[in-house]
């Protein structure tokens, strides 16, 4: 099947967020047999699903991945990303509310999402694949309602560590602007002096393009960038003053994860916390993958992630 024809498969839905009048947004891309067992795919804390799962290069995308390897496979974007509704604060001076979608906020949408995937693939439980912040969402959930969740693929996942002393508690305002510039220097940022960028000249400008434009607004601002809620980024910055927001423990659905060598923000001693604090997971890997940063999904080497999350996806979801 040709990647032109995959694309009109795909279905759009919205549904009510627990906020009264706003909505999310979710996208569907079914197996060619038109059913398989359901896998939402949940965002970090910059870009939408358009722009990372559903982001698609010459070899595909990693949800053609998943959908070739036989799911259906759902994304959300959160309240204030791509094409759910935004925050009626993000309409405001940022400094006029605090910072927006913290994990609180965040599982009570995906709690909805997951919901109506049920409904509409008819499962019991539908499966997570969750990336950096978006870890802690569905782990959030998966503790909380674990007769929801299958199985968790968390990518590049953000731990807990230790609080450094002296520093006061990470706060921000409502939302932040985040440009084309800032998203490439987090392509490089991680990359050891001497080895060759991950993510082709050519393809970032593709892929920033589509990054400006989840925003409509986005190019009316010099320079260009994307307005986002900053409750992600306060989150993972507490999660490294001790304060995750959620507990690892009261997770009861088999567990992966996955990061590259080179993400900063996942690294050797954070899989090993989280990995520990996983205790009550009848099933858990870890992963590393070589030459892969934060964003490996969009990568070069893009498609060892994409493996690894089928293989492990595809076993038998637990009792």
């Amino acid at each position: 099947m040709t990647l032109d024809k995959m694309d009109a498969r795909e279905a759009h839905h919205r549904i009510d967020s627990p906020h009264p009048g706003l909505s999310l947004f979710l996208r569907r891309l079914t197996p060619v047999s038109g059913h398989g067992r359901p896998v939402l795919y949940v965002h970090g804390a910059t870009f939408p699903s358009a722009l990372s799962v559903a982001h698609r290069f010459e070899n595909g995308s990693w949800r053609d991945a998943l959908v070739r390897a036989g799911f259906d496979v759902w994304a959300l974007d959160f309240v204030g990303f791509g094409g759910s509704d935004r925050y009626p604060a993000m309409h405001e001076a940022a400094e006029n509310a605090g910072p927006l979608l913290l994990a609180e906020d965040a599982a009570g949408q995906l709690e909805a999402a997951v919901t109506f995937v049920r409904e509409c693939a008819g499962s019991e439980r539908v499966s997570l694949v969750a990336h950096s912040w978006g870890t802690a969402v569905a782990g959030l959930l998966a503790g909380r309602r674990p007769e929801l969740v299958g199985r968790l693929v968390l990518f590049g996942p953000i731990s807990r560590r230790d609080p450094p002393r002296y520093l006061p508690r990470p706060d921000g305002p409502a939302w932040r602007i985040i440009t084309a510039q800032a998203q490439q220097d987090r392509f490089v940022e991680d990359v050891p002096p001497g080895e060759p960028p991950v993510l082709s000249p050519v393809e970032f400008d593709r892929w920033a393009e589509r990054y400006l434009n989840s925003d409509p607004e986005s190019h009316g601002r010099e320079p260009a960038g994307v307005k986002v809620p900053t409750g992600p980024f306060v989150e993972i910055l507490r999660a490294w003053h001790g304060e995750l927001p959620y507990d690892p423990g009261l997770v009861r659905a088999p567990v992966c994860l996955i990061r590259g060598e080179w993400d900063g923000l996942a690294t050797d001693a954070d899989a090993r916390w989280l990995f520990d604090a996983f205790a009550q997971s009848p099933e858990k890997r870890d992963v590393k993958i070589g030459r892969g940063t934060h964003l490996l999904h969009l990568e070069a080497n893009r498609t060892a992630l994409w493996q690894e999350s089928v293989a492990f996806l595809r076993d038998e979801p637990a009792a």
